[in-house]
């Protein structure tokens, strides 16, 4: 169980960076690959859009998946109260951010998409990206501090 649990959280931790460092770069400039033309903006915006849709319901079974095994781990391991309390907290802030992520900065974003070209560039529309960006960016920190720290807490647990 333990190495699943890890496994989930290493794979999403994956996941996220391979979105952030090869898929989007590649989705929105592909003219630097291919030439101009190929895609605007705003459509690059909404296959990056149906791409962080799907990712992020995958994102929340894990967290959910990684807050209960935690749970669990904190009523067995009582004696390791510190380190099991810490990645208990990490666990819940990873799930609550991934909530957050998925239902709320996921719908608001493809609502205003479905505005129309013009409200994506607005401020709001921006604003709104940004905080998604950082919200992403933070949770990915999170469950790399997280997959450390658990995998140092099993190491000493043996």
């Amino acid at each position: 169980m333990k190495a699943i649990n890890l496994f989930l959280l290493a794979a999403m931790i994956g996941v996220e960076l391979i979105l952030g460092i090869v898929v989007a770069p590649v989705i929105f400039y592909p003219q630097d690959l291919i030439g101009e033309g190929v895609l605007s903006r705003f459509q690059s915006g909404l296959m990056m859009s149906k791409i962080f849709t799907q990712m992020s319901f995958v994102l929340v079974v894990v967290s959910v998946l990684h807050f209960l095994f935690e749970l669990y781990s904190f009523f067995k391991n009582t004696h390791k109260f510190q380190l099991r309390f810490s990645t208990l907290m990490l666990s819940i802030l990873i799930l609550l951010l991934s909530l957050v992520f998925t239902f709320y900065f996921i719908p608001t974003i493809l609502s205003l998409q479905s505005l129309g070209e013009n409200m994506v560039a607005s401020s709001e529309f921006q604003s709104i990206h940004s905080a998604s960006e950082v919200v992403i960016k933070i949770l990915a920190m999170l469950q790399v501090f997280l997959y450390f720290l658990s995998f140092k807490y099993y190491n000493n647990s043996k």
